[in-house]
């Protein structure tokens, strides 16, 4: 442990995590022997995950094990081991803090080489973009004309998206359109707009974890409303939270839910809105993987549209899932008084949506139809595959089969989710456990496992997966992480 003056941590610190807090996240850490190893490797994961953030201050080493019932020392050395792997610092009569970090292989400082990266459900780009952008390029002395701030965002493309959602049923002007630099970042303008300190959020678990941490970095309480692959939405549970809670916004994926592939039926959308409407909530909906359709066929009905009169609705898209993560073009679609007040909000975080990535995606919408056949084509194969890879391999797992969507959220059966990543990880495959998907805690028993990649990636991936459950359910304190999971929930 460093010596060094105690006001070098607390600049570098940005919160402080009680033992407590860590404990909840944790779960039932003690898959593995010695026990010191499995605590570090368990806090490692947390910090990949981003579940605690860099530049946290962990527990005391002696508040720590009392909260785990473990030794001291045994703390200390899963300290030690972290700051080996420069997940951590510790200085001397100022505690431990966790360091931003790329990401690292399991107990070495170096990045993870040639691994098959499944923590991203991202497909590849549609294989005609590269077209479209030497196109855009070539138009590129009329698009320096410009200033380049436009908050609003180009007219044009707002009024091709308008008539895209008019055609889709829901009647939409280009001033109903403000463009975006992504998805998240109109996550983010929502939270700032409706969201103050001590407000109660609804959103889904399991849910898109970069959402929640939006909103939870806004102050909100998030309460959280179960979504079940096969079984969709618990609409009792969700009638009580709106009923209960007084949230003021609700964040939901109704279309291809990311991570369980669910999509609300007509009939659930009405319930749910007409009871954010009664509840005075406002509704932020996410539709940037609405068009991901495998197997149901047909275009989807935007939510705004399925929903009764006087619900009041935000609907965000993006070109991030249809055509390519690269691709940071993202818009709001709202009634003109939102707008307006997104557009006098907007400043804090950014002054616009680049030009030239405007005009790339204005070029694409009249191409959307000719993407979306694209993207069902590549999206079956892998999910075909990842299905039936692990159904010949992983016999026991509950596999669900998404209709559209970017993923499957596999069933494990035992509360393995963060040992089994981490097994997986130190064999090549990079992975999210299920509690990175949560709401207040819990989805141990399962697995967010994209099928975005090619299929003999998938398949591969599926054998590693494989090797790694073997160990994971073979440990010798697996039946003690066990019933400490069921003693939890």
């Amino acid at each position: 442990m460093q010596d060094a003056n105690p006001a070098t941590v607390v600049r570098m610190m940005d919160s402080r995590l009680s033992a407590r807090a860590l404990s909840d996240r944790l779960g039932p850490w003690r898959t593995r022997e010695p026990a010191y190893e499995a605590l570090a490797d368990a806090i490692r994961l947390l910090c990949l995950d981003n579940r605690i953030a860099p530049r946290t201050a962990l527990p005391a080493e002696r508040e720590l094990a009392a909260r785990l019932g473990v030794s001291r020392t045994t703390v200390a050395a899963a300290y030690r081991s972290l700051r080996e792997s420069r997940h951590i610092e510790s200085i001397r009569g100022s505690g431990s803090v966790t360091l931003a970090l790329g990401r690292r292989d399991l107990g070495r400082a170096s990045d993870v080489d040639g691994a098959l990266d499944l923590q991203q459900a991202s497909p590849a780009a549609w294989p005609g973009l590269p077209a479209v952008y030497a196109e855009a390029a070539a138009d590129a002395p009329r698009l320096v004309a410009r200033s380049g701030y436009e908050m609003h965002g180009l007219r044009s493309l707002r009024a091709a998206l308008a008539d895209r959602y008019t055609a889709r049923g829901l009647p939409t002007s280009a001033e109903q359109i403000m463009v975006v630099n992504g998805a998240q970042s109109a996550i983010a303008l929502t939270a700032r707009l409706l969201v103050s300190r001590g407000d109660r959020v609804i959103i889904e678990t399991p849910t898109y974890p970069h959402a929640a941490e939006c909103y939870a970095a806004a102050g909100a309480r998030l309460v959280g409303i179960p979504v079940t692959p096969g079984s969709g939405w618990d609409l009792d549970r969700a009638e009580d939270a709106f009923r209960r809670a007084a949230p003021v916004m609700a964040y939901l994926m109704p279309d291809f839910h990311n991570p369980t592939g669910e999509s609300m039926s007509r009939d659930e959308i009405a319930h749910i809105a007409g009871v954010a409407r009664d509840s005075g909530t406002v509704l932020v909906i996410d539709e940037t993987t609405a068009e991901l359709d495998i197997d149901r066929g047909g275009a989807a009905v935007p939510f705004a549209a399925a929903a009764p009169s006087g619900a009041e609705i935000i609907t965000v898209g993006s070109t991030g899932k249809t055509v390519w993560g690269g691709l940071r073009v993202g818009w709001i679609r709202a009634d003109e008084d939102t707008i307006r007040r997104l557009l006098a909000a907007r400043p804090v975080g950014d002054l616009g949506t680049p030009d030239f990535e405007q005009s790339v995606v204005e070029r694409l919408i009249p191409l959307m139809p000719e993407i979306v056949a694209q993207r069902a084509e590549s999206l079956r194969a892998g999910r075909d595959a990842l299905v039936s890879a692990l159904s010949e391999r992983l016999p026991e797992w509950r596999v669900h089969a998404a209709q559209g969507g970017v993923a499957l959220w596999v069933e494990l059966g035992l509360a393995r989710s963060s040992a089994l990543v981490l097994a997986a990880r130190r064999r090549g495959l990079l992975l999210s456990a299920g509690p990175r998907f949560s709401v207040g805690g819990g989805h141990e028993r399962h697995l967010r496992i994209p099928f975005t990649a090619a299929p003999e990636v998938l398949e591969r991936g599926a054998g590693i997966l494989e090797e790694a459950w073997a160990e994971v359910v073979d440990e010798p304190t697996a039946a003690l992480a066990e019933r400490m999971s069921d003693a939890l929930v």
